[in-house]
């Protein structure tokens, strides 16, 4: 444990949806929520505006309808998070060379490695400039929170949210941390609390009380051992700059279960290919294959095969893929498949007795019929190198299915994004991050001057005068040069007390 609140941890404010909100001037200060829209779908991301209704990351997207029925319901635009987030993420390797990014809008910064003084002003003034910073570049907010260990750093953030700084000094942490359910503490999850619970144990202190032997008998060594020291804000994990990732993997949940054999393959060939994508532009190559299916009635069932030699052949993991499946009752109903590779590599080894010929092609290019909408892998979004998402539409895409919130671009009117469809018309709404709220046209969905397009890039610029304030939720009102005035009764350089929150 550190002298010094030195470990600061960064999330963004509901990320996703306040990047939407920022590119989309006409959604600011409105309930919006991103992630899948099938009847499978589940959010990703809810706005602070929708959050007042109920809504929240990982329920179905069918409950969160019902809860907020006038929401912006958006599919993800994976591409324009990770390039806001690649802007985040420079701005906090600026403070410090360790870095560690948990997700596209989350990471640790290790300060007192970056040279800041190990005192609680110094660190809190670099805190307050790297979220104006961060609002001076994209416009979006951040929660920060500083802290002796990374435990209570995250803790302090999640006390922050939203848009506001936490302080928690070190010599506090078990006072802190007493009355918090013992689910606060990282590594406990269901499972572990119901053993907790029933030992009557549903709180941190009452952690510490019943002592480390209890625990161990409880829970075993490794696991009685680490939650004693965490429940006593013991937590001496550093910051790991970079994180090897350890496998690469895409996944897709369909609207209606798979039945057909030769859909099942093909849609599996269809994952292999987009999952040695990614394993080709991370560098990487992988040596073990491995296939996920999940049922109709949730179960779900992996099989792996380990290859020869390393490879980022799209032929030799479809292949792979393919034979694992063979072995793979499908016939009740798929749900969810995934394909990933572990045992990555920096290198490739020609695996000469690999089951694909060459470059021939394989019935799973053959995929162009129509596909079920999917929603979001389940679980959250997965940090760079993980899961993909569902299918963006890219720029060469067919234009003829439009997905409430994918970008697009007239002939006669300029670029702009879906706000709905159906019964053979497209609504589109003409704006982009630094104009005004736009206004809405209604084409044919297969107007020729309609096509897909990549999203803008988001820039900072200053508010428009007929965009809302920001002062509810935390939310942006647009993208500003300026971070917000301290208010509420604070100094001007917006110094809180230790351990509660300030902007």
């Amino acid at each position: 444990m550190r002298s010094a609140p030195t470990i600061l941890h960064l999330d963004m404010d509901a990320f996703y949806a306040a990047v939407e909100q920022a590119s989309k001037p006409s959604l600011r200060g409105k309930a919006v929520v991103v992630g899948g829209l099938g009847p499978r779908g589940v959010v990703a991301t809810a706005s602070y505006e929708a959050r007042r209704f109920g809504v929240h990351s990982a329920m179905p997207t069918a409950q969160a309808r019902r809860l907020c029925p006038n929401a912006a319901y958006l599919v993800p635009r994976f591409p324009l998070y990770r390039q806001v987030s690649d802007v985040v993420m420079g701005l906090l390797r600026e403070l410090s060379p360790l870095v560690e990014p948990l997700s596209l809008d989350e990471a640790f910064v290790d300060l007192e490695a970056g040279g800041t003084p190990a005192e609680a002003a110094a660190v809190r003034a670099v805190a307050r400039r790297l979220r104006a910073d961060i609002r001076a570049a994209t416009g979006l907010d951040g929660s920060v929170g500083l802290a002796g260990s990374k435990l209570l750093a995250k803790i302090a953030s999640e006390d922050a949210k939203p848009d506001g700084l936490v302080v928690i000094e070190p010599g506090t942490e078990r006072d802190l941390l007493a009355p918090m359910p013992v689910r606060t503490l990282p590594g406990i999850g269901p499972a572990t609390a119901e053993t907790l619970r029933r030992a009557g144990i549903t709180t941190v202190g009452e952690t510490v009380e019943a002592g480390q032997d209890e625990l161990l008998r409880l829970l075993g060594r490794a696991h009685g051992t680490g939650l004693y020291a965490m429940a006593n804000g013991i937590d001496e994990r550093p910051v790991v700059a970079e994180r090897d990732a350890k496998s690469v993997s895409v996944e897709d949940t369909f609207d209606v279960d798979l039945t057909d054999r030769t859909r099942v393959r093909n849609e599996l060939g269809r994952l292999a290919e987009r999952c040695v994508e990614r394993l080709r532009a991370a560098g990487r190559s992988g040596r073990t294959v491995v296939i996920k299916v999940r049922s109709y009635d949730f179960s779900t069932l992996t099989r792996s095969e380990t290859l020869r030699g390393p490879t980022d052949d799209p032929a030799v993991v479809r292949e792979a893929a393919a034979r694992l499946l063979d072995g793979v009752d499908t016939t009740a109903g798929v749900r969810l498949l995934g394909v990933g590779v572990t045992g990555l590599a920096s290198f490739t080894q020609e695996d000469l007795f690999a089951q694909a010929a060459g470059d021939a092609r394989h019935p799973a290019a053959d995929t162009d019929a129509a596909r079920a909408e999917t929603g979001l892998p389940d679980g959250p979004e997965p940090a760079p190198g993980g899961a993909d998402g569902p299918p963006h539409a890219a720029a060469d895409d067919p234009p003829r299915r439009w997905l409430p919130g994918n970008d697009v671009a007239h002939a006669a009117h300029g670029p702009g994004w879906v706000q709905g469809s159906g019964v053979g018309r497209v609504t589109v709404r003409f704006e982009g991050p630094g104009t005004p709220p736009g206004r809405v046209r209604t084409f044919a969905v297969d107007d020729p001057e309609l096509s897909a397009a990549d999203p803008p890039p988001l820039t900072a610029s200053p508010a428009h005068p007929d965009a809302p304030d920001d002062a509810a939720g935390g939310q942006p009102s647009a993208p500003a040069i300026r971070p917000k005035s301290v208010s509420g009764g604070r100094g001007a350089d917006g110094s809180p007390p230790v351990g509660t929150s300030s902007p």
